[in-house]
C-alpha cells in the first residue's frame, strides 16, 4: 500500500496524545499524580493538542473532508465511524477536566471525568487499529496482533511524553521513566512477534483465484497499458532488504535507544531533563519508520489481478 503521509501524522500524533491523557487521568484517578495545578493543566492541554493535530491532519487523505461528518452515521457496521465517535465522545469528559484543572477546581467530579477520559482513549485507540484489522484483503492488517500494537505503541509514547512533562517540571522522573521503560518493552516485543508472523505466513490468495483460470503459470500481458490509480495505491512494494533495515532501524531507535536511556533515569535519577527529550526524538523517529512501513508492506489482493503471486 503506498503510505499517506497525513494517515502516518494521524496515528503518531493521536495515538501518542491519547496515550497521554490515558496515563495522566489514570494518575489522577489512583492519585498519584505526579504533576499538579499548571503542570497537570500543561500535560492535558499537550495531549489534547496532539490528539486535535492528528484527526486534524486525517481529514488532508480524503477525497471530500467537507463529507467527513457522514463518516459518523455508520458507527453499527463501520470501526472508522466508530473512532471518530470515540473521539469526538472522549473529547467532552477531557475538555471538563481541562477546565476544572484551568480554574483550580478539584473535588468529586474530576475523579468519574478523569476515569471517562482514560476508557476513551483507549476506545479511541482500539477503534483505529480495528479499522485495519477489519480488511480481510490486506493480509498484514488483518492481524489479530494489529489493534494491541496500536494500544502498545500509544501507552509507550504517551509514557514516554509523561517522562518528559515530570522532567521538565522538576519532579522525580524515576517512576514514569520505569513505566515508560515496562511500555516500551511490551511495545517492543508485540511489534518483534508480529514480524515474525506475518513473514511466516503464506498468502491464503492465489493470482488463480483472482484470474479465475486454475493452473495458470505465468500473466502473458498485464491488464493495463500503463499504470492507473489501484496500482499507484495499493501496488506500491518496499524491497525485502530495505524492509529489514528498517525493521532494525525501528527496533534500535524506536526500542532501544530510548529504552536504555530510561534505564539509566529509572536506576539513577539523574539527567532527565536532559536524557528525556532524546528518548522522545529518537522514539518518535523510530515511531514513524513503523508507521511508515506498516504501509509499505501490506499487500493488497487486487495486485494479484496485476501478476502478484500471492497475498
Amino acid at each position: 500500500m503506498h503510505p499517506a503521509y497525513s494517515v502516518i501524522l494521524f496515528t503518531t500524533a493521536s495515538g501518542a496524545g491519547y496515550g497521554l491523557l490515558f496515563w495522566l487521568s489514570l494518575a489522577h484517578v489512583i492519585g498519584v499524580l505526579p504533576l499538579a495545578g499548571w503542570q497537570f493543566l500543561v500535560a492535558i492541554c499537550s495531549a489534547l493538542a496532539l490528539i486535535t493535530l492528528g484527526l486534524l491532519s486525517s481529514t488532508f487523505h480524503l477525497g471530500r473532508p467537507e463529507r467527513a461528518w457522514r463518516a459518523f452515521s455508520q458507527w453499527r457496521s463501520s470501526w472508522l465511524s466508530r473512532e471518530g465517535v470515540a473521539a469526538v465522545a472522549t473529547y467532552l469528559p477531557a475538555g471538563l477536566l481541562t477546565l476544572l484543572s484551568l480554574f483550580g477546581v478539584s473535588g468529586w467530579l474530576s475523579l468519574p471525568l478523569a476515569l471517562l477520559s482514560a476508557l476513551g482513549a483507549v476506545a479511541t485507540v482500539w477503534c483505529t487499529g480495528m479499522i485495519y484489522t477489519s480488511l480481510k484483503t490486506i493480509r498484514q492488517w488483518h492481524h489479530p496482533l494489529v489493534p494491541w500494537i496500536y494500544l502498545a505503541l500509544a501507552a509507550s509514547s504517551g509514557a514516554l511524553l509523561l517522562c518528559l512533562l515530570i522532567a521538565f517540571a522538576g519532579g522525580t522522573a524515576r517512576g514514569a521513566a520505569t513505566l515508560a521503560l515496562l511500555a516500551l518493552i511490551g511495545a517492543g516485543g508485540l511489534k518483534w512477534l508480529y514480524w515474525r508472523r506475518i513473514d511466516a505466513e503464506t498468502g491464503r490468495f492465489s493470482a488463480d483465484m483472482a484470474i479465475g483460470i486454475p493452473g495458470v503459470q505465468r500473466q502473458l500481458d498485464p491488464p493495463h497499458t500503463r499504470p492507473n490509480y489501484v496500482m499507484r495505491e495499493m501496488g506500491y512494494q518496499v524491497a525485502r532488504k530495505h524492509a529489514r533495515d528498517l525493521r532494525r532501524m525501528v527496533l534500535t531507535w524506536g526500542f532501544a535507544v530510548p529504552g536504555l536511556l530510561l534505564a539509566f533515569v529509572a536506576v539513577t535519577g539523574g539527567l532527565a531533563p536532559v536524557l528525556a527529550p532524546i528518548a522522545v526524538m529518537s522514539a518518535g523517529a523510530g515511531l514513524v519508520v513503523e508507521r511508515w512501513l506498516f504501509f509499505a508492506e501490506a499487500e493488497h489482493v487486487a495486485m494479484l489481478y496485476y501478476g502478484a503471486e500471492r497475498a
